[in-house]
């Protein structure tokens, strides 16, 4: 059971968390070959063919096990392999990437994540702690969060505990003293009770919990997060 006592600050995920990331990721893939269109239209095919973009992907994956925290990085390496694969000039990589990048950053919100971010950064100090690639300036957000901490920059990702001590650090509190919200069951709520947090499960979709560890609460949307934290606007 939650201890709304102890809680000194959120850290929160942002992808499946504050909005959907299938569509997002779907749409700027789809800008991204219509681009490569133009200027690399081999490339393009690789990336409009779903098997062949899933394998492009994992065979950077395979071959660069350093760079399994940095999505970034991944999307970058996967469109120069492309590139090489279909013989064209791979210094393009670099300018597909960013269109690639700007497109992602076009997210739409759930409904009930402008007005409970809103109401949770008026009486907590809010940290993003996020395995993606998502800047919560440029999406917009950047006035609910004291800080931000992406695995590409802090070089470890969720679960490791690391990056939700650091987040607790970055507010100068304890780890016992955060509450993490997540929708994912390992990555966040199995990481941050390792990390020795509280933690609420954000459970949209109506899945089954598979885990003997629970969450101290879960939630269908942020603003029955609110309601439990005893928040009104």
């Amino acid at each position: 059971m939650l201890d709304i006592s102890k809680i000194r600050a959120i850290t929160l995920d942002l992808d499946d968390t504050l909005w959907p990331i299938a569509p997002v990721i779907t749409r700027a893939e789809d800008v991204l070959a219509q681009w490569l269109d133009a200027q690399a239209p081999g490339a393009a095919a690789i990336f409009r063919h779903p098997e062949q973009r899933a394998a492009v992907r994992e065979a950077v994956v395979q071959s660069r096990p350093d760079l399994g925290h940095d999505l970034s990085a991944i999307r970058r390496e996967s469109i120069r392999l492309a590139l090489q694969q279909a013989q064209e000039d791979t210094d393009l990589a670099e300018p597909a990437f960013d269109v690639f990048f700007v497109e992602r950053m076009r997210v739409q919100l759930y409904d009930d994540a402008g007005p409970a971010l809103a109401l949770l950064a008026a009486h907590y100090p809010l940290v993003a702690v996020s395995n993606g690639n998502a800047d919560v300036h440029k999406v917009g957000l950047g006035q609910f969060f004291r800080h931000a901490l992406s695995a590409r920059e802090f070089g470890h990702a969720k679960p490791d505990a690391r990056i939700f001590h650091a987040g607790a650090s970055a507010v100068g509190v304890e780890a016992s003293e955060v509450l993490h919200v997540g929708d994912d069951m390992s990555l966040d709520v199995l990481g941050a009770l390792e990390a020795g947090m509280q933690t609420v499960w954000l459970n949209r979709t109506d899945h089954a919990w598979h885990h003997a560890a629970q969450p101290h609460a879960t939630v269908t949307d942020l603003m029955e997060l609110c309601n439990l934290l005893g928040l009104e606007a």
